[in-house]
């Protein structure tokens, strides 16, 4: 029998990024972090230590410039928002994790690379669209390997439920994107069930069509594991009253699946 292990990796080394010589490409399990190390009087500060005030904050004036914001949320160690910083410097990176030792990695390699259109902040999902945007903001929502909870006393922490594809939703512009990815088939047929109920649902085959490929630390192990990684969009093509969406959200299930302790 497959002996049973829990969904997050062991450990990981102490991080020696601070260690690499300038001009160095960071590698993680094999697979190189975008962007090289920059002389240390080019670094930037990309931690968002205090949370503005004022609900909801104005994101435009947290960036010091009126820019389309890209969000991703449980970003980890920052592999895809540091990527899609360096490919893209005319978005707006705000990259949230509930975790504050992924945080602290992640704003250092964006430090480290000089990014100064990119913020790392200790946020959970569920209070960043619930509290901290607002209605119509958000220019993209990425979403990589959420947590599955496979314990099932902890089904109740599983993120992406009803309520947040209705917030989702809501705090998307018009026309605006979220990308989801997991390895996890319960968590998967899910998904792609209750999605099309609000947005415009594109699974995708393969990889992404942009970079970067691997997009998260879980996916790197995942794929070493020889596990099938599932990858979608939902666009925002249309708008809908709040009670409309209310109603949207009270007709979909829970996600109350079983996932087995098995990676």
């Amino acid at each position: 029998m497959k002996p049973k292990r829990n969904w997050r990796p062991a450990r990981r080394k102490k991080n020696t990024s601070v260690d690499l010589p300038v001009g160095s490409v960071e590698v993680e399990f094999g697979i190189p972090i975008a962007g090289k190390i920059l002389p240390q009087e080019m670094w930037t500060h990309c931690a968002l230590k205090k949370l503005p005030e004022a609900r909801p904050v104005d994101w435009n004036e947290v960036f010091s410039r009126p820019a389309p914001l890209v969000v991703d949320i449980g970003c980890g160690n920052g592999r895809y928002t540091i990527a899609s910083a360096i490919a893209r410097p005319e978005m707006n990176h705000l990259a949230l994790d509930a975790l504050p030792m992924v945080i602290r990695y992640g704003t250092r390699r964006a430090n480290q690379r000089g990014l100064q259109h990119c913020k790392f902040a200790v946020v959970d999902g569920w209070r960043f669209l619930s509290e901290l945007c607002d209605e119509e903001s958000i220019a993209e929502m990425h979403i990589y390997h959420p947590q599955p909870y496979a314990d099932p006393k902890d089904i109740s922490k599983r993120m992406l439920n009803p309520e947040f594809m209705g917030l989702m939703f809501r705090k998307l512009a018009l026309n605006a994107r979220v990308y989801l990815q997991t390895d996890r088939q319960p968590y998967w047929d899910y998904i792609t069930r209750w999605m099309p109920k609000l947005f415009q649902w594109e699974e995708v085959p393969g990889d992404w069509a942009d970079e970067p490929t691997f997009r998260s630390r879980r996916e790197i192990l995942a794929r070493k594991e020889g596990l099938k990684i599932h990858r979608g969009i939902g666009a925002k093509t249309q708008s809908r009253t709040a009670s409309e969406v209310s109603a949207l959200v009270a007709a979909m299930e829970q996600p109350t699946f079983a996932i087995e302790h098995d990676c």
